[in-house]
């Protein structure tokens, strides 16, 4: 497939277009963590193999899935923002992000994502009230119960 190996191309190949830190800007991730990421989905998961369809059609390979899902991740791009570069559909693209999300916990979760400790928290607590000058709002996207200062009462 064309846009699998434009992208080996310029990420991979030993004459890359784009070098280490270019990838670290794009992906917000190193690339041989990446890489590793991406050989143990493959490794245990079917979704992240290299498929063809009935027609002999070869499907998206495993770098294209655990990209487009990386790129939706770190910028908060729309799922069909992958079909330029990487010609992956937006069905497609909400579905890799959502196993490689599912997937990662399960490799990785009880390794690397662990419940805070106390100290962990009131570090967090503290952090939180000296850039934002709330408290108590870790877990909580929902600021609405605060009151605003300023806040235009005609609406």
């Amino acid at each position: 497939m064309a846009a699998h190996e434009l992208f080996v191309r310029d990420y991979f190949s030993p004459n890359n277009m784009y070098d280490l830190s270019k990838f670290e800007d794009r992906f917000r991730i190193n690339r041989n963590l990446f890489l590793r990421i991406a050989r143990d989905l493959e490794n245990n998961y079917e979704f992240f193999h290299l498929r063809w369809d009935a027609r002999g059609k070869r499907g998206f390979s495993t770098l294209q899935k655990c990209t487009t899902a990386l790129r939706q991740l770190a910028y908060g791009i729309a799922a069909d923002a992958s079909n330029e570069y990487l010609k992956m559909s937006e069905r497609i693209g909400r579905e890799c992000a959502y196993l490689f999300c599912e997937y990662v916990i399960e490799l990785y979760g009880d390794i690397y994502l662990q419940h805070p400790t106390r100290n962990d928290i009131e570090q967090l607590y503290a952090a939180h009230e000296a850039k934002h000058g709330l408290l108590c709002m870790l877990g909580s996207i929902d600021c609405t119960h605060w009151e605003w200062e300023n806040y235009p009462n005609a609406w």
